[in-house]
C-alpha cells in the first residue's frame, strides 16, 4: 500500500488525505511551534545603571525644577547675604563692617573690582569728603534724559534743515503721524517689558537715518532695565561706534547713573547694559567713562560699580591706552584715581607716550596745597609697581622728590622701595651717559 503523502501547506503530518478548503485554513490558523528559545539570562540578573553624564543631568534638572516649586510656593532658601565692601584708609582710621574682615582700599586683594551689581557700596564719610574736595564746584544742573535728547535732536534738526532750505529750497520733513503713533505704541511696550521678544519696529530703528528722533517718540526715560539691556544690545551691534557713543552719552549713562543715585547699588540688567556696551570699546570709553570724568560729579560709588566692568571684561590695549592717556591729561577728580589704577593692574604693554603722561600726570600735584586721597597714593603705587622697569631715570627721580611732598604714612615707603629696587629703560637700553667735566 503505497505512503499517504504529506501536505505541504499544513506542516504537519496527517494520517490521512485533507481537503483543500481544509488545508487552506489550517495555513492560515497561529499554531505554537515546538522550538523554545535559549535566552541568556545573564543579562535580565544584572543591574542596568545610569552613566554619571545622564545622572548629572538629571539631578540638575531635579533641583531646577525643586527650587521652582520653592520660589512658586514662597518657600524659597534664604540667599546668603553678600559682603559689604567698606571704604577706608589703608592705616584703618575708617569705619570697618562687623560682617567683612576687609577694608577698601587695601594694598592686597580687595578693590573695586571685586564689587557686584548687588552688592550695596558703604562709603566711608572721610573718602567721600576727600573726593569732594576735588569735585566740581559749580556742577551744571542735572537735565532728564528727555531734555537732553530734545536738545540733540532739536541741534540736529536746526542744522539739517537750515542745510537742506539753502541746497532745496524746501524744509525738513517731518515725521508721519502714523510711524510717531506706532513708536508712540513701541514706547508703551518697553515702559512694561520684562523679557521675550522686542517689537520689530524698535529692531529697525538703528537703521533709520533720524533714529534719534524716533528714539525721542518711544521715552527712553521710561524704558524698564530689562528693556534697556536689549536696547543697548541691538544698539552697540548695528550702530557705527560713532552712533552707538551718542546712544552710551544720552540714553545709557543718565540711566546708569540714576539708578546708583536712588538705589545705592546698580541694577543686574543695567550692569549686564554696560558689559553688553563693551562690544564697541571706543565708544564705551568717548560715550561713558570719558564723559563721567569729565563731569566733576562723579561719585565715588559710581567709579566703584562702573570701575568693576573694566575689570570683569578683555579690553584691547589701544582703546586703554588712549583712554588712560585721556584721564591723565584731563582735570584731576578722585574718580580717575580708580580707572587709572583698574586699568593699570591690567598690565598692558603700554607705549612709553602714556607712561610719560601717567608720570607728568603725577608730577603735577607738587604744587598741590590740598590733601590728597589715598585713592591717589595708590595709582601711583600701582604704576610703580606694573611699570617700574619702564620709567626712565630722571622720572624716577622727579617722582622720588614727589614723595618728600606727597606721603603716605605706609604707600609712600612701598613707592620708593619699588622705584629704588628696579632697573630703568635708558640703563636697561644702554643709552650712553654724557658727563659734564666742567
Amino acid at each position: 500500500m503505497p505512503k499517504v503523502k504529506k501536505s505541504k501547506g499544513g506542516g504537519e503530518k496527517s494520517g490521512g488525505s485533507v481537503a483543500l478548503a481544509d488545508q487552506i485554513l489550517e495555513a492560515d490558523t497561529v499554531r505554537a511551534r515546538g522550538r523554545v528559545k535559549n535566552r541568556d539570562s545573564r543579562a535580565e540578573n544584572e543591574d542596568n545603571y545610569v552613566d554619571e553624564r545622564l545622572s548629572r543631568k538629571i539631578l540638575q534638572q531635579a533641583r531646577i525644577q525643586q527650587e521652582e516649586l520653592q520660589t512658586e510656593y514662597g518657600l524659597a532658601p534664604e540667599k546668603k547675604k553678600t559682603p559689604v565692601t567698606v571704604l577706608g584708609d589703608v592705616g584703618g582710621s575708617g569705619a570697618q563692617d562687623a560682617d567683612s574682615d576687609e577694608e577698601w582700599p587695601a594694598l592686597g586683594a580687595g578693590g573695586p573690582g571685586d564689587v557686584e551689581y548687588d552688592t550695596e557700596v558703604v562709603v566711608d564719610a572721610d573718602d567721600e569728603k576727600a573726593i569732594e574736595m576735588f569735585m566740581n564746584k559749580n556742577p551744571p544742573v542735572r537735565r532728564t534724559l528727555a531734555d537732553i535728547i530734545m536738545e540733540k535732536i532739536t541741534e540736529k534738526q536746526t542744522e539739517v534743515g537750515t542745510v537742506m532750505s539753502e541746497v532745496s529750497g524746501c524744509p525738513m520733513p517731518q515725521l508721519d503721524p502714523r510711524i510717531i503713533e506706532v513708536y508712540k505704541g513701541v514706547g508703551k511696550v518697553l515702559s512694561k517689558y520684562r523679557s521675550g521678544k522686542l517689537p520689530k519696529a524698535f529692531k529697525i530703528v538703528p537703521a533709520l537715518a533720524n533714529w534719534e528722533q524716533v528714539l525721542y517718540l518711544t521715552e527712553p526715560e521710561t524704558w524698564t532695565a530689562a528693556a534697556m539691556y536689549q536696547a543697548t544690545r541691538i544698539f552697540s551691534s548695528n550702530l557705527k561706534e560713532r552712533m552707538a557713543q551718542r546712544f552710551y552719552n544720552l540714553v545709557l549713562l543718565p540711566r546708569v547713573r540714576d539708578d546708583i543715585a536712588e538705589y545705592k547699588r546698580l541694577n543686574f540688567h543695567l550692569y549686564s547694559a554696560l558689559k553688553k556696551a563693551l562690544f564697541k570699546p571706543g565708544a564705551w570709553f568717548k560715550g561713558i567713562l570719558i564723559p563721567l570724568c569729565e563731569s566733576g560729579t562723579c561719585t565715588l560709588r559710581e567709579a566703584i560699580i562702573i570701575g568693576s566692568i573694566l575689570t570683569k571684561c578683555s579690553i584691547p590695549v589701544l582703546h586703554s591706552s588712549a583712554a588712560m592717556l585721556k584721564l591723565a591729561e584731563m582735570e584731576y577728580n578722585g574718580a580717575n584715581s580708580i580707572f587709572l589704577r583698574l586699568l593699570l593692574d591690567k598690565k598692558y604693554a603700554l607705549p612709553f607716550r602714556v607712561l610719560d603722561a601717567l608720570v607728568a600726570h603725577f608730577l603735577s600735584f607738587r604744587s598741590e596745597k590740598r590733601v590728597l586721597p589715598v585713592l591717589w597714593h595708590q595709582s601711583l603705587l600701582t604704576m610703580a609697581q606694573r611699570y617700574k622697569a619702564d620709567l626712565a631715570s630722571e622720572q624716577k627721580g622727579s617722582l622720588l622728590e614727589l614723595l618728600k611732598i606727597q606721603t603716605h604714612p605706609q604707600i609712600s615707603a612701598e613707592i620708593r622701595r619699588e622705584l629704588q629696587n628696579s632697573e630703568s629703560r635708558d640703563i636697561e637700553i644702554g643709552l650712553p651717559v654724557t658727563v659734564d667735566m666742567d
